[in-house]
């Protein structure tokens, strides 16, 4: 099973705080929105994204399973 990291750029403000706790799978824009280095997370950076996607406060961040590679 693969995990992967997706912001929801409709609920996105900015916040910044999943750069801040994830800084190994996300960087900030130059308005302080979340682009995402990789999609896929490595597992030993699972229980960090899933930190990071609870303690967003407008709850934009997910972490999603996945049986199936991913498109780009």
């Amino acid at each position: 099973m693969s995990h992967f990291l997706r912001v929801n750029p409709i609920t996105c403000k900015a916040h910044g705080m999943c750069a801040e706790l994830l800084p190994e799978l996300v960087e900030l824009d130059p308005w302080g929105y979340p682009i995402l280095t990789r999609g896929q997370v490595p597992a030993n950076l699972l229980d960090h994204a899933r930190r990071a996607a609870a303690a967003c406060p407008t709850l934009a961040l997910l972490v999603e399973e996945s049986d199936r590679p991913r498109r780009r």
